[in-house]
Order: C-alpha cells, then structure tokens, then sequence
C-alpha cells in the first residue's frame, strides 16, 4: 500500500484548522452511531459488529486511504448481500467473507486497477450521486415508524409524528443558520447538541439513539473466524466476498471522486483499494461487518471545513470512544437530530443541476443519468454503476459505428484512393465494407487511414475480407499510412491481412495511446 505524502494531507495545519476537524470528527461520530446500528440490523447481526466495522474501518482508512477526509464505516450496500449469507451459514461465515473481501480489495490495489474508475461518465457519477441521495432519505424514513401493541412496524401518528417533524425540521433550520453566525463549529454539532439539550431540558418523549440497541462494549477481540478452513466453506463464501469487494470498490471510488470534485484536489483510487482491502481483513478478525466508503458521512464532514486525515482519524476514536465510556450521553441523542442531519446531507448531495442540463445535453446521458439512479434505489449501486457504464459503452460505439465514412479520389498513376475516416472496429465493420465496390474499381486500389483507426480484430478481418473481394476481382488492395498501433495489430495478426502497406515519409502518425495509457 503506498503511504500517503505531504502533498496529501491537505492545507496546512493551524488551531483554527484542528479545532474544525476535530470538531467534524465529534460530528461524524455521532452520525455514524445510528447509521451503522441500522445497518448491522439490516444484516441480521449484534450492534456492535456494526459499531466495530465503523471504528476499524474508519480508522484504517483514514490513516492509510487515497482521499484524506473521506470517512469510511459499515453501509446498507454490503449489509443487504449479507443477510442472505448470515441467515443461512451464521455470523461466523460473515467474518471469514469479510476477511477474503478484503484479500480481493489489496489485490486490487496492488495491481492498480482503481485507475478504472476513470471508465465511468459523467452521467453515471451523476446517476450514482443522485441515487444514493434517494436511498439515503429513503433511509430516515424508518425513524418515523413505531411498533404497535402486535409488534408490527406502524408509521408514527398524532403528537409523536408532529414532535419528531418538529425536531427534524428545527435541526435542518439550526444546520441552515449557523454558517451564518460562526464557521469555527460544525453546524451539525451545534444542530444535534441543541436538539438534545431541548428534549432533555423539557423532558420531551422521543425516539433516542438507546431505544435502538445499546452501543455500550469494549475494545473489539482479535477472533480467528470459526468456520472449517477448507474447499467447502470457500465455495459459500467466495461469491459474496467478491460481490461485497467489488460493490465496495465501486462505492468507495465514486465516493472519492466526488469528495475529490467537491475540494478540487486528486485522490488515488488504487491506494484506496488497498486501505479499504486492508481495513476489511482487519475487521474480520476483530469481529466487523465490514463496511467502505460512506457518502452520507463524506459529506457532513467535507461540508463540516474538514480537509485532512485529522477529521476521520478523530471520527473513529471518538465512536470508540462512545462505546467505551460514552454510551450513556451518546444514547440520549433524539434520534430526530441525527434524520434532520441526514436530510440536510441528502438536500446537498443529490445534484439538483441534473434537472437544469437534463434538456441541454445528449437524451442518451440524460437516459443514462436517470436509468442509473433508478438502478441505484432499486437494486443497488454495483449493479447501477455496470449498467450505466455498459448502457453508455454500447451508445457510445453505436454513434462511432455510424461515423465511419470515406473520401474518393484518383490519383496520377490511376490508383483509386479511400480516405477514410472514422475508427474502424466491430460496430463499424459492416458500414466499412459497404464503402467498396471491388467490380467497378481499378486494378490498383489504396485505402488511405490518415484519419483513422484499426481498433481490433474485426477492423482485420474486414479488411482481410475486403483484400479477398478484390483478389477476386484480379485487383490489388494496398493500405497505407497506418498510425503505428494499427501497424502492431497488422504484425500480430501474421498472415490474416495479406495486404500490401504504402509508406508515407511526410506523414506524421497519430498518438499511439495504447503506449501512452499503459
């Protein structure tokens, strides 16, 4: 794993700048608590594997991680793939899984395959962005749900309801007017302790974070999973570790390009694979769900002034904190503030721009844009992020496929000249071809490729095809001016493409970025 330099530990340390990132820390910390409380319940596993994850990983990830301030902790993306594996093999079977989700994750990292992020368009960040605001209010709408004398989950009604909006809506009003008045505390902060102190000092009966699970342990204990080490058990757990790895990855990648978008600086996405791959198999031997990047909690804490590791290192001591000496205080939180943050964050995550360019650009991104979201709120995001990039892939080579065209033209020697243009691939094979007519050319035919490109093996094969036609026909086909790259296919295809190549001194070949990205 690299180590992170000086160049990326972001703006230059004052007391001003560590009293904001610690304070962004304490912020986190108390919205993380009931996030990954929820999230170990939707996993079907005790409290505090969840609140474990959200300290090991957090911690991990923070120190060693490719985008300081970014906050990483247990999620509902993975906590839904593990309910299936927890309730048929057992807990166990979950901490051996995170353990080799984590092995994949370095292996990731070391062979650097993070920098495949930059695969993804921009309407799909912007899908992705949007889908997880939507999943995220989606989220808090739990909290206005009570158990009925039956047990069943009912919504709130009457004064309970009117009470917890009130406290919802008087925290996102304190979140709105502090920046106003002060940017030395957070605004969450001063949001939630406000909000806490109100419905104590009145002793006003809400929902509070202990009515959930008590978030009371101790120091996590290092535990070899128990499960049998052997074929058996790496056929049930291989498929979810890959599954949690890679909808991990994607996750915590985009995430870091956004933070990356929002504060203007790079991150390395492959140094992140690694911290990430590092932290799971850490927290699997300790008893954690594992868990990866956390958009909701990035943003409090970016929006908190946070630019350095300080803010998430901090975070991470602080949930440890709480669960070692501060259950008590923590448990008395109105679970109201915490939604009322969690809804300022939705209301600066989702990216409200998408409506105003969503008529100005291509209806093919803005159909990517919103398939991409729909996926992300009604599957999950893994399974959003493929089909927007493999949607936009195949749009893309179908508006390339239909480009391909050429030039005609005969020279001085009676040679008929194609000057083609467009890149020459599998989608454009067929329009290729259909650009010749081997009968009524003359014996000497070039195919000039100053303004294109021979991208695989089906751009050979047509012209292998091609070259064959004219045969046929008693002519003979020559290519000429062929960037370099194109040059290399033709030399490794070997007796495929038996056609003749003109060179052309004064001609300058295109960039061969094969070479140049690799």
């Amino acid at each position: 794993m690299q180590q992170s330099s000086a160049s990326d530990a972001g703006p230059s340390l004052t007391a001003r700048m560590l009293n904001i990132e610690v304070l962004a820390g304490l912020t986190v910390a108390l919205a993380l608590i009931p996030e990954a409380v929820a999230f170990a319940f939707v996993a079907q596993v005790e409290p505090l594997v969840g609140l474990y994850a959200a300290f090991i990983v957090g911690l991990i990830t923070a120190i060693f991680g490719g985008r300081p301030g970014m906050i990483s902790g247990a999620t509902g993306a993975l906590a839904v793939v593990m309910v299936s594996l927890v309730a048929t093999h057992g807990v166990e079977y979950l901490f051996a899984t995170v353990v080799l989700m984590g092995l994949i994750q370095i292996i990731a990292g070391v062979m650097r395959w993070g920098k495949f992020i930059r695969m993804v368009p921009h309407p799909v960040m912007l899908g992705f962005v949007n889908g997880l605001a939507i999943v995220i209010f989606l989220a808090q709408l739990s909290h206005f749900t009570r158990l009925d004398a039956q047990g069943d989950q009912v919504w709130m009604t009457g004064s309970q309801l009117a009470i917890t909006l009130g406290l919802v809506a008087l925290t996102a009003l304190i979140i709105m007017l502090v920046p106003k008045l002060t940017s030395m505390i957070p605004a969450p902060l001063v949001a939630i302790v406000g909000v806490t102190s109100l419905t104590l000092g009145f002793d006003i009966d809400v929902v509070s974070v202990g009515d959930l699970a008590s978030v009371a342990g101790g120091l996590p204990q290092f535990h070899v999973p128990a499960i049998p080490f052997d074929l058996s058990s790496l056929k049930i757990i291989f498929p979810y570790a890959v599954i949690l790895a890679s909808i991990g990855l994607i996750e915590s990648l985009l995430t870091l390009n956004l933070v990356s978008e929002i504060t203007e600086t790079k991150g390395g996405a492959s140094q992140e694979c690694a911290a990430q791959g590092v932290a799971n198999v850490v927290t699997g031997f300790f008893g954690g769900m594992g868990g990866c990047a956390m958009i909701g909690q990035s943003m409090i804490n970016i929006e908190a002034g946070a630019r350095t590791r300080i803010s998430a290192i901090s975070a991470s001591l602080f949930l440890l904190g709480f669960i070692l000496f501060g259950s008590s205080l923590i448990e008395r939180i109105p679970v109201a503030a915490l939604v009322g943050v969690m809804f300022m964050v939705v209301i600066g995550t989702f990216a409200w721009r998408s409506f105003k360019i969503m008529h100005r650009i291509p209806k093919q991104d803005a159909f990517v844009m919103v398939l991409v979201t729909g996926v992300t709120v009604y599957a999950d995001l893994a399974v959003a992020v493929v089909v927007g990039v493999i949607v936009s892939a195949l749009e893309y080579a179908w508006s390339q496929a239909k480009n391909i065209h050429a030039e005609t033209s005969i020279d001085r020697a009676g040679q008929k000249i194609y000057t083609i243009e467009g890149p020459l691939f599998f989608g454009s094979a067929t329009g290729f071809q259909d650009l010749f007519d081997p009968k009524s050319d003359p014996e000497e035919v070039v195919i000039d490729f100053k303004d294109s490109r021979v991208m695989d093996y089906s751009g050979l094969q047509v012209i292998d095809a091609l070259a064959t036609r004219y045969e046929a026909a008693g002519k003979n086909l020559h290519l000429r001016r062929l960037s370099p790259d194109c040059k290399k296919l033709l030399h490794r295809a070997g007796k495929l493409v038996e056609v003749s190549t003109q060179e052309d001194p004064i001609y300058e070949v295109a960039v061969d970025y094969s070479e140049e990205f690799a």
